[in-house]
C-alpha cells in the first residue's frame, strides 16, 4: 500500500468557488457590444462547394454580416500536423471542397447568440454529392475515392520495417493472431468548443479560448491571421475539462479572432452540444493487425503490429498517434523482437486527435489483448504469463526493443498489490463454481499489466514563485489546469518550501502577458515538469531569504533556516526570525553588498531531458447476463504507480475518472457514421456515455517506484487509469464468456455484441 505523501492530502482549494457557482467560464463574460458568432455547417461528407446564398440571413434581425472563405480570403489555414504536407491543411471555413458533415463552410454574426442560430439555418448551400470513405479498409480499397486526389492516395503517412524478417517467429512454439479495433470515441467535456476575442484600442486582440495550451493557441492563430504572437493576448479562464481535444486549434478560434479585428467588436463562440460531438476532433481510431508468438512455456519471443489509424479529413495529432503506439508496443513484457508498421489514412470523417493517452491507451489494449489470447492458447492464467515476461525490477533504467527508454519500474510488485487488493483466487473458484452450475449471471475477470510514457513530448516547462509584503506568494506556471486540481497542487508546492499556509499561496497561469513561456496541459506532464519548475524556483527563493536574513542578522548562512510558521531566522535563535512579509520589506530598506538580491523571487525553466514511464495493474470484475447480453462491472482495482505521491487525493481523483472513461470506451462509447457518411452518434441520445449505474465503487491503491529523472520523484498520473483500465474491462467481458469460445470481441463491448456472441458460439 502506498506511504510516500509529499505535499499532504489537501482538498482541493478550487473546488468552494465551483460548488458556489462562481467559477467562471467563457459563456459566462457578459461584454458590452458583444456579438455571437455561430457556423454553418456541412450536411454532406463529401462534395464539390459550388456556392453559398446568404441573402436570407442577411434578413435576420440582429445579423451584422455572413462569412464565407471568399469573404476571408486573407487567413491562412490551419497547418497540418506531422509532416504530411500542406493538401491537409485545415481550411478556416471550407472551399471548393467539403469532406466530413460538420465541417464549417460559412459563419454568422450577430448581436445574439438566438439571431446567430436562427440564420445559419438560412444560409442556402449548393454542394455536388462525392463518393464517401468512412472506414479505412474502405480508403485503402482499390478505385477508393480520395479526399485529396492531387495526392493519388488516401494513405497520408506511412512508416514501415525496415528489413521485415520472414523468420520473425521461427524460434516460437505458439503464434496467435488477432485484429483489433480500437474504436473512435468523443472527448465529450462537459464545456464544448468555445472562444471570445476582444479588440483592444492599441491594435491587439485579447483572446480567451477554451485550450490546453494557450501558448500555441496563440502561435498558430496568430499565423492564421498573419501577425506576430506578441499582437495577441491569449487568456484561459476556468474550464470544463479538456481530455486532449483542446489542444486542438479549430477554425472558429481563428475566426473570432480576425473577426474582431475587422468589426472593432468582441466577438463570442460557444458551440452547441450536436455541433460538438460532429466537429470537435475525435480520439482513438486506429485498426489493428496483431501476431504474437511465444515458447511452449510462455516465454515471449516475438510481436508484430500492423496499425491502420483513421486521420479523418484533416490531418491533426492522428499522424503522430501510431507512433506513441509503436513506442508502447513492448508493454511490461520482455519481447526480444518487434516490428511494427503503420499508415495514417484519411476518410470523410472529423479529424483524429488526442484523447486521454493519445496513442498509449491504444497500445496498451494491442498488447493486454495478445497476451490473453496467447494465453488462452496456451493454457496458461493470464497471470502466469504476464509474471513470466515482466521486466524486472533490477534491469531498470532499459530501452524496449522500440526505443522507449523506460526510466523505473516494479511491474511485480503492482501485479502483486492488485492481486491481493481483489481476492483474485477467491474470484476464479466462483467463476468456476458459476460456470459448474450453469448460472445465468456468468463471472468475467479481466486483468491489465500496462506502462505508458508521461511528457514524452517537449519534457520542460517554465515556473515562477514571487513572495510579497502582505506575506502572499504568488506562483506562476506555463501549465495550465482545466479540473485536475493544479492550483492545489501548485500551491502546496510553494507553501511546503516557504512554510506556510497554502490558501496564502496564488497561482497564476493561462496568459501570456505574465507568464513568457509555456507548453501547457497534455501527456500528463504538469507535476512533473511544470511542479519541478516551481520547486526549483521555490528553492532559489529559499536560498535567496537565507542569504538576506544571514545579512541582516550577521549570522552564517548555514546557520539560517526557514522556521515553521514561515518564519526566517537563525536556527535556535527564534527572535532573530522575520516573517516571509517582514523580510521583504526589510530587504528593501536595508543597504545590501553588491551581489546580494532584495527580491525574493526567482523563476526556473526546468527541463526533465526525458520521459517518465508510469505503470500499473488493473483487475476488473463483470458479470455477464448470458440472457441479455447485458454487462454489470461489480469490481474494479486499480493499482497505479506514478512514482511518489504528492496529493493522494488529487492522485484518486485523475484515477477516478480514468477509470470511468475506461469503461466507457470498453463497454458503451463509439462515434459512428453510415457508409454514406453520416453521423449516427450526433446526440447524448446516441453516444452513450457511462452513468453512476455502470461504474462501480473504484477500490484504488498504489505503489511507489521514485524517478530520478526529476526533482520531485513524480510520474504523470492523468492518463494512467484510463490505459490500464480500458482493457481490463475488455478482457473481462471476454474472460466470462470462454465457455461459449468466444476468444475476442472489439470495443465496445455492447450487450447486442455480447448477444450475439453467446449464440453464435
Amino acid at each position: 500500500m502506498s506511504t510516500s505523501i509529499l505535499g499532504g492530502n489537501v482538498k482541493r482549494v478550487e473546488d468552494p468557488r465551483f460548488i458556489r457557482g462562481e467559477g467562471r467560464y467563457i459563456d459566462d463574460f457578459d461584454i458590452p457590444d458583444l456579438l455571437h458568432l455561430s457556423s454553418v455547417r456541412s450536411l454532406f461528407p463529401h462534395g464539390v462547394l459550388n456556392g453559398i446564398s446568404v441573402e436570407d440571413a442577411l434578413a435576420v434581425p440582429g445579423v451584422v454580416a455572413v462569412y464565407t472563405a471568399a469573404d476571408i480570403a486573407d487567413l491562412n489555414a490551419i497547418p497540418a500536423w506531422g509532416g504530411v504536407g500542406s493538401h491537409a491543411d485545415r481550411p478556416v471555413l471550407a472551399k471548393d471542397r467539403v469532406r466530413f458533415v460538420g465541417e464549417a463552410v460559412a459563419v454568422v454574426v450577430a448581436e445574439s447568440a438566438l439571431a446567430a442560430a436562427d440564420a445559419v439555418d438560412r444560409v442556402h448551400v449548393d454542394i455536388d454529392p462525392l463518393p464517401v470513405v468512412t472506414t479505412v479498409e474502405a480508403a485503402v480499397a482499390e478505385g477508393a475515392p480520395l479526399l485529396f486526389p492531387e495526392v493519388g492516395t488516401n494513405v497520408m503517412k506511412e512508416e514501415g520495417v525496415e528489413d521485415p524478417d520472414p523468420d520473425l517467429f521461427a524460434d516460437a512454439d505458439v503464434v496467435v493472431s488477432g485484429r483489433f479495433v480500437n474504436q473512435r470515441i468523443a472527448g465529450m467535456p462537459i464545456e464544448t468548443n468555445c472562444a471570445l476575442a476582444i479588440p483592444e484600442a492599441d491594435g491587439r486582440i485579447r483572446l480567451w479560448t477554451g485550450t490546453q495550451n494557450i501558448f500555441n493557441h496563440r502561435r498558430v492563430i496568430a499565423g492564421a491571421l498573419g501577425v506576430e504572437p506578441e499582437e495577441i493576448h491569449g487568456l484561459v479562464t476556468d474550464m470544463g475539462g479538456g481530455f486532449g481535444p483542446k489542444i486542438y486549434i479549430y477554425p472558429e478560434q481563428v475566426l473570432v479572432a480576425a473577426l474582431a479585428r475587422r468589426l472593432g467588436r468582441p466577438v463570442k463562440w460557444v458551440e452547441r452540444r450536436t455541433e460538438n460531438l460532429l466537429a470537435m476532433v475525435h480520439g482513438r481510431g486506429q485498426v489493428q493487425h496483431v501476431t504474437i508468438g511465444a515458447k511452449a512455456d510462455g516465454t515471449l519471443t516475438a510481436l508484430r503490429a500492423q496499425v491502420d489509424q483513421d486521420m479523418g479529413a484533416y490531418a491533426a495529432n492522428a499522424t503522430f498517434l501510431p507512433s506513441h503506439t509503436r513506442r508502447m508496443a513492448s508493454g511490461v513484457y520482455r519481447i526480444p523482437r518487434i516490428e511494427f508498421s503503420f499508415r495514417v489514412i484519411a476518410t470523410n470523417t472529423m479529424s483524429l486527435h488526442a484523447y486521454r493517452g493519445a496513442g498509449r491507451p491504444e497500445a496498451a489494449a494491442l498488447v493486454e489483448r495478445a497476451i490473453d489470447l496467447l494465453a488462452s492458447e496456451l493454457e496458461m492464467d493470464p497471470v502466469e504469463l504476464r509474471r513470466k515476461n515482466f521486466y524486472r525490477k533490477d534491469e531498470f533504467p532499459l530501452t524496449t526493443p522500440t526505443d522507449a527508454h523506460y526510466d523505473t519500474g516494479d511491474y511485480e510488485a503492482a501485479l502483486d498489490l492488485a492481486l491481493e487488493r481483489s481476492g483474485y483466487d477467491d474470484l476464479r473458484k466462483e467463476q468456476q463454481r458459476r460456470r459448474d452450475a450453469g448460472e445465468r449471471c456468468q463471472l468475467g475477470i479481466g486483468l491489465s499489466t500496462y506502462v505508458e510514457v508521461t511528457a514524452g513530448i517537449g519534457p520542460h516547462e517554465w515556473g515562477a514563485v514571487e513572495v510579497h509584503e502582505d506575506d502572499t506568494v504568488t506562483v506562476r506556471t506555463g501549465t495550465s489546469g482545466h479540473g485536475q486540481g493544479h492550483e492545489t497542487a501548485f500551491a502546496q508546492l510553494a507553501a511546503r518550501l516557504l512554510k506556510i499556509p497554502h490558501t496564502r499561496v496564488r497561482v497564476v497561469c493561462g496568459d501570456t502577458d505574465l507568464i513568457p513561456r509555456g507548453n501547457g496541459t497534455g501527456g500528463s506532464r504538469s507535476l512533473q515538469l511544470g511542479g519541478s519548475a516551481i520547486h526549483l524556483a521555490g528553492e532559489e527563493v529559499v536560498e535567496k531569504a537565507r542569504r538576506l536574513v544571514a545579512h541582516l542578522r550577521e549570522a552564517s548562512f548555514d546557520d539560517v533556516v526557514v522556521m515553521d510558521g514561515g518564519r526566517v531566522g537563525v536556527a535556535g535563535v527564534p527572535d532573530s526570525a522575520l516573517s516571509w512579509g517582514e523580510l521583504v520589506v526589510a530587504a528593501r530598506e536595508a543597504t545590501l553588498p553588491e551581489g546580494l538580491d532584495p527580491e525574493l523571487a526567482a523563476e526556473h525553466f526546468f527541463d526533465q531531458g526525458a520521459a517518465t514511464y508510469p505503470f500499473g495493474a488493473h483487475v476488473s470484475v463483470v458479470e455477464v447476463d448470458t440472457e441479455t447480453g447485458e454487462v454489470s462491472v461489480l469490481r474494479h482495482v486499480a493499482i497505479d504507480d506514478a512514482g511518489n505521491i504528492f496529493n493522494r487525493i488529487l492522485m484518486d481523483g485523475q484515477v477516478h475518472g480514468g477509470i470511468a472513461s475506461g469503461i466507457g470506451q470498453a463497454l458503451l462509447e463509439e462515434v459512428r457514421y453510415d457508409e454514406d457518411g453520416n453521423p449516427l452518434t450526433a446526440n447524448l441520445v446516441s453516444y452513450i456515455l457511462p452513468l453512476a449505474p455502470n461504474v462501480p465503487s473504484f477500490e484504488v491503491d498504489h505503489t511507489v517506484t521514485p524517478t530520478h529523472l526529476n526533482p520531485l520523484g513524480v510520474k504523470g498520473v492523468g492518463e494512467a487509469a484510463t490505459i490500464g483500465s480500458t482493457p481490463a474491462v475488455q478482457n473481462a467481458v471476454i474472460d466470462a464468456l470462454r465457455p461459449y469460445g468466444v476468444t475476442h470481441l472489439d470495443m465496445p463491448v455492447t450487450a447486442q455484441r455480447v448477444w450475439a456472441a453467446i449464440h453464435a458460439g
